[in-house]
């Protein structure tokens, strides 16, 4: 494992940066540079994790990505605000804000454009006007979009890994992209494994038929069994799912203690992220019109994912992806006090614009970014849409890898993004 050198460091913000009566809180970093005086030297690079609610990785020294990434930089891995040890955003901080407008009214300062004015707030303490390099992945693409849109002048090269947002569309254009996708996971699945469709087929028949309730108390229906879909983006989901689903009853009767707490734990991942939940389709917001549970509505769309008319039928079982449903917040126990703010958030109509069109059409910083092609989580299309619209972005569209894929490749990925940006040096 790489030595590291690991430092610890905490900022202060507004809530709001164009309030300043509207209080503050504390947003956190990790600095990580390899051992010795030429990592003390190196130029900034911060990184962007995905989400939306999702602290920065831990690092261990084994993180190929991170590896290569301190091979030229000093790294600054960011707890984008309300996560991990920045001031939280939870059920029980947010009671402690009153009623539920109230609330809401706080959760929207919690977007890319809020991240991104907190990450100039913690250049300029650190390295003042000399810009950085950032690397965004999924969601963390989203933030360096929106970085790239209103304020350039931070940026010496800018990074992006599975995370081309569509700059026009809204949460129902995104859905309308990624269904179809994620029936075609599916479909690569249980090509893959065929034994999976009766397997699958059983067990909804089971959830259809009893009530079942995992080791969290949360109620195991079939619509919450379909979301474990969320794992086939994954270079090695599929193969997770499968092995997942290979021996789920005991005595022939009963869903087993040992599957049940698997699927706990996966249906879990995300519960102690609330902002992941309540801001999800929120990443798509820019107008005055409500996102009002799109991934709900637009799923009418496509009748295949309807388990019961599969089960009626005798067609496979479709699993979903990276959708919120209102039922989440009625099934998951650490969730339902959020309820009502998750549907003053669905209804809300007041959004700030996440991306600049004129100022990425007329964009002078380096940018690379690897476009994924199978891509469960984010709309190909959509993406290579804004792909053309960045002035000087270039581009790699790959099927090599899985959303995952600056994980998964040990370094490569970004290996490859730090040689496709280095042949487009900033000219100004």
């Amino acid at each position: 494992m790489t030595s590291l050198v690991l430092a610890d460091h905490t900022f202060v913000v507004p809530l709001d940066h164009d309030d300043p009566d509207a209080g503050q809180i504390e947003v956190y970093a990790r600095e990580v540079r390899a051992a010795g005086k030429a990592g003390e030297g190196r130029p900034w690079l911060l990184f962007l994790n995905g989400g939306p609610g999702f602290s920065a990785p831990r690092p261990l020294g084994n993180e190929g990505w991170l590896i290569r990434a301190l091979a030229n930089y000093r790294v600054l891995l960011l707890d984008q605000r309300g996560t991990g040890r920045s001031t939280p955003v939870n059920r029980h901080t947010l009671a402690r804000l009153g009623s539920t407008a109230q609330q809401a009214d706080y959760l929207a300062h919690f977007r890319a454009d809020a991240i991104v004015r907190d990450a100039e707030v913690i250049r300029r303490t650190l390295i003042h006007d000399e810009p950085w390099t950032v690397l965004g992945q999924s969601f963390g693409g989203y933030c360096t979009t929106t970085y790239l849109s209103f304020a350039p002048y931070g940026l010496r090269q800018a990074l992006i890994t599975g995370g081309l947002p569509g700059l026009h569309a809204g949460a129902d254009d995104a859905y309308r992209a990624l269904y179809p996708t994620v029936a075609t996971k599916n479909a690569q699945h249980y090509e893959r494994y065929p034994e999976d469709i009766e397997r699958v087929r059983q067990i909804a028949r089971h959830l259809r038929d009893h009530d079942v309730r995992l080791p969290s108390g949360r109620q195991l229906t079939i619509e919450a069994f379909q979301s474990l879909g969320n794992l086939l983006g994954a270079a090695t989901g599929s193969r997770q799912l499968h092995y997942l689903l290979e021996n789920p009853f005991t005595g022939g009767t009963h869903l087993s203690d040992a599957f049940l707490l698997q699927i706990d734990a996966q249906l879990s991942w995300a519960s102690a992220n609330p902002l992941y939940f309540l801001l999800h389709e929120a990443t798509y917001a820019q107008t005055d019109a409500p996102t009002g549970w799109s991934a709900q509505r637009t799923r009418t769309e496509f009748p295949h994912f309807d388990a019961a008319a599969a089960l009626e039928g005798g067609t496979p079982i479709l699993f979903t992806g990276e959708m919120i449903y209102p039922w989440l917040f009625d099934n998951d126990p650490l969730l339902r006090p959020l309820r009502d703010v998750a549907n003053r958030l669905a209804d809300r109509r007041a959004w700030t614009p996440l991306y600049d069109v004129p100022q990425l059409a007329a964009n002078t910083v380096p940018v690379a970014a690897a476009v994924y092609a199978g891509d469960m989580y984010v709309a190909r299309d959509l993406s290579l849409d804004t792909a053309q619209t960045i002035a000087g972005l270039r581009l790699w569209l790959t099927d090599e890898y899985e959303h995952d894929g600056l994980r998964a490749s040990d370094g490569t990925v970004l290996d490859r993004l730090l040689a496709i940006v280095h042949q487009n040096p900033k000219t100004t």
